[in-house]
């Protein structure tokens, strides 16, 4: 995928989260969408009406889902059960970096993290975020994708603070443009029964 698009197959549901023209968007069409964000890169509009189709469910927090009619609301904390797939929305937030002194890039209670549920299986998408109690505090975490790129979110040092803490057991770092994953290799390496797998997403 590409940045912070994922397509997932899920118990035979397409999972779409975060669509962005510059992604590929030509796979199969959306079951479910979750949008994590306002920002261009996350809340697309026009790659959103291409993976969608009849009947599929957007889940996005309420500043996106203003912009999306009949999108499925859910604010930090809430959960919903879709059906094939359960949803809970973890907050997602800088701490301290921002585009000045006082102002950060991702306020929290904006957007979303997502934990999905599907059958006894856990998959964790981050969002935009640096390393949060909320993340810290997750537990059997099956599958993670977390993001870490500067300014933005948080370096790949930081991330493995987090994911030292909630232990996945399978990692993918993603939404890392720019960012030095030999830092995030080193810092998992002696971290046994977490399995982080790098893949290309730019």
């Amino acid at each position: 995928m590409h940045h912070g698009t994922l397509r997932l197959e899920l118990d035979g549901a397409v999972v779409w989260i975060d669509p962005w023209s510059e992604g590929d968007l030509s796979g199969p069409k959306a079951d479910y969408v979750l949008i994590t964000d306002i920002h261009p890169d996350h809340f697309d509009a026009s790659a959103l009406s291409k993976v969608v189709k009849e009947g599929t469910v957007v889940v996005a927090p309420p500043v996106v889902a203003d912009q999306v009619p009949g999108a499925v609301v859910l604010r930090n904390g809430e959960s919903r059960d879709l059906g094939k797939l359960g949803v809970e929305a973890i907050p997602m937030y800088n701490l301290e970096r921002g585009p000045a002194p006082g102002k950060l890039f991702h306020d929290k209670g904006r957007g979303n993290g997502y934990l999905l549920t599907v059958g006894d299986k856990r998959i964790y998408i981050s969002g935009d975020t640096e390393c949060t109690d909320e993340m810290k505090a997750l537990r059997n975490v099956d599958v993670a994708f977390v993001s870490m790129n500067l300014p933005y979110t948080m370096p790949p040092s930081e991330a493995a603070v987090c994911i030292q803490a909630f232990r996945p057991k399978v990692m993918y770092p993603y939404h890392f443009r720019g960012s030095n994953l030999g830092e995030l290799e080193a810092a998992l390496a002696s971290q046994p029964g977490i399995e982080l797998r790098i893949r290309r997403w730019y």
